[in-house]
C-alpha cells in the first residue's frame, strides 16, 4: 500500500532510503525546534508553548506536504520569517518595528496564510512558478545552495562577522571550526565511498566530538512536552487589523512566503530529479501545504511555517517521495518527547551572550551546498540577457542572507534586461509584474 501511493520504485527509491532521507532531514531540521522560541521569545512569547507549536506546525506541514504532494519537502517555520516577525512586526516603534502585540503578529500570520491559500486555489502561485525562466530556475538552486553552505561554515565558526570586510576566516585551529571541517571531509569520503547515510554519519561524528570537546552537554533522551495553552489560539484578529502597518506586514509576510516557497520547492524538485517537461509535479498541492500549515502554526502559537531548504539533505541521501517528508513530520511529534536529544543535535554552542553556534549540523549545511550549485551549468552563460540575471539572483542570496531578495535582483534585471532589448513579447507578464512589485517594495515600503 505504501509503495502503491508513494510510487516509490517508480522514483528509483526503497522504503529504507526513503526512512534515511527523513531522518536526515529531522536531524538538519531540528535545530529550529530551539531556534525558534528563542527568536519569538524577543517578543514576549513563551519559550516552551512556542516550542510545543514548533514541533506540531512542522510535523503537521512536513506529514500534509507528504500526503498531498508526493515531494520529499519538509516543513517548519521560517527563519526568515520569524525574525521579521519578532524585531520588525513585534518590535518597538522608537526602534523601527510596527509596534505589534505578539497575539496581533499571529493575526497577521494568519492573514498572510489565507491570502496565500487564496492565491494557491485561485492557480495564480501555479503561473508564477511556470513564468519564471529556466535561467532563474536554475540560478535559485545554485543560490540557495551558497546561501546555505555560507549559512553552514557561520554555524561552524569557520567564517565569522569582520569590521569593513563583513566576513573573515576564524579560528580554524581551535573551537569547534576543526570539528566541522572534519566533518565535512567524514561526509565526502563516506560519498566517495558509496556509503548510503553518509550525511547522518558525518552528523553523528560532529555529535560525538561535540560532546567530548564539550560544544555540546548530554541533556538525556526523553522528557515531557511543554504545555502549548500560553499561545494556542492567541491570535487577535481584529487587533491586527485595526493597527497601522497591517497592509505592508501582510504584504512583506504574503511576498516572503511566496517566494521563499517557490525557491525551495524549485530547487528541491530539480535536485531530486522529479521535474518532467519543466513542471514539478503536483505543485498546487505543495503549495497548498505550505498554506495550510502556516494557518495552522498561526493558530497554534508561531511564525510563518515554509517549506525548508534543509530536505536537500534528505534528497542527497536517495529521498525521492513524500513518505521522506512524512518521516521528518513524525520525527517531530517525537521530538515532543525526545526533545533532550534534538536539543543536544540541533541546540546552539553559546560563544558569546546571544551568540550562538550550531556546528553538530554545520557539515552537513556544507556539504549539500555544494550539490545544489551545479544547477547553475544549466543556465545560457553566453547570453548576458540571462546570465546576469541569473547570476544577481545567485550572489544576492548570500549576500542578503535571504532568498527572497535574491529573486527580487533577478527578476528586477530579467525584466528591465529583457524590455530593454525589445523583448516584451516573449517575456511572461508576471516577470514584469513582480519585478514592478519588487521596486515598489524597495522604494516606498523600504
Amino acid at each position: 500500500m505504501i509503495e502503491r501511493y508513494f510510487k516509490i520504485r517508480e522514483r528509483g527509491s526503497s522504503l529504507s532510503t526513503e526512512m534515511l532521507a527523513g531522518l536526515t532531514t529531522f536531524a538538519t531540521m531540528s535545530y529550529v525546534i530551539f531556534v525558534q522560541p528563542a527568536v519569538l521569545g524577543a517578543a514576549g512569547m513563551d519559550f516552551g508553548s512556542v516550542l510545543t507549536a514548533t514541533c506540531l506546525s512542522a510535523a503537521f506541514g512536513s506529514i500534509l506536504m507528504g500526503l498531498l504532494a508526493n515531494l520529499p519537502i519538509a516543513q517548519a517555520p521560517g527563519m526568515g520569517q520569524n525574525f521579521f516577525f519578532a524585531f520588525t512586526v513585534c518590535g518597538v516603534a522608537a526602534m523601527g518595528g510596527y509596534g505589534f502585540t505578539w497575539q496581533q503578529g499571529l493575526g497577521t500570520v494568519f492573514l498572510s496564510g489565507v491570502i496565500f491559500a487564496l492565491f494557491t486555489l485561485g492557480g495564480m502561485r501555479d503561473r508564477v512558478m511556470r513564468a519564471i525562466p529556466a535561467s532563474l530556475r536554475y540560478a535559485i538552486g545554485a543560490g540557495i545552495g551558497l546561501f546555505i553552505a555560507l549559512i553552514g561554515f557561520e554555524w561552524g565558526g569557520v567564517v565569522t562577522a569582520s569590521p569593513g570586510t563583513m566576513l573573515k576566516l576564524g579560528h580554524i585551529s581551535h573551537g569547534p571550526a576543526p570539528m566541522v571541517l572534519a566533518s565535512v571531509l567524514v561526509i565526502a569520503l563516506f560519498m566517495a565511498l558509496r556509503v548510503r547515510g553518509a550525511i547522518l554519519i558525518g552528523i553523528g561524528f560532529a555529535a560525538v566530538w561535540s560532546l567530548l570537546g564539550g560544544y555540546t552537554q548530554w541533556h538525556g533522551l526523553a522528557a515531557m512536552p511543554p504545555s502549548i495553552m500560553p499561545t494556542l489560539m492567541q491570535l487577535d484578529l481584529s487587533g491586527a487589523l485595526s493597527r497601522q502597518h497591517i497592509g505592508v506586514a501582510v504584504f512583506t509576510f504574503t511576498v516572503m512566503v511566496l517566494f521563499d516557497s517557490i525557491g525551495t520547492i524549485t530547487a528541491i524538485a530539480h535536485e531530486a530529479q522529479l521535474v518532467k517537461d519543466g513542471e514539478i509535479p503536483k505543485a498546487r498541492q505543495a503549495l497548498l501545504s505550505d498554506a495550510a500549515a502556516t494557518v495552522a502554526g498561526s493558530l497554534l502559537g508561531t511564525s510563518t511555517v515554509t517549506s525548508y531548504i534543509e530536505s536537500s539533505t534528505g534528497v542527497a541521501e536517495g529521498g525521492r517521495t513524500g513518505l521522506s517528508a512524512v518521516v521528518t513530520g513524525g520525527m517531530f511529534l517525537l521530538a515532543l518527547f525526545i526533545y533532550p536529544l534534538a536539543r543536544m543535535i540541533g541546540g546552539g554552542y553559546e560563544i558569546a551572550p546571544g551568540v550562538f553556534l550550531y556546528p553538530i549540523i554545520a557539515p552537513a549545511m556544507i556539504v549539500v551546498g555544494s550539490f545544489m550549485v551545479p544547477l547553475a551549468a544549466q543556465v545560457e552563460w553566453e547570453n548576458p540577457a540571462e546570465a546576469i540575471p541569473a547570476f544577481l539572483t545567485m550572489v544576492a542570496m548570500p549576500f542578503t542572507f535571504s532568498i527572497t531578495e535574491g529573486l527580487a535582483f533577478g527578476l528586477i534585471a530579467y525584466s528591465a534586461l529583457h524590455l530593454g532589448i525589445g523583448r516584451l513579447p516573449k517575456t511572461h507578464p508576471i516577470i514584469h509584474l513582480l519585478a514592478a512589485a519588487f521596486l515598489l517594495r524597495y522604494f516606498f515600503l523600504g
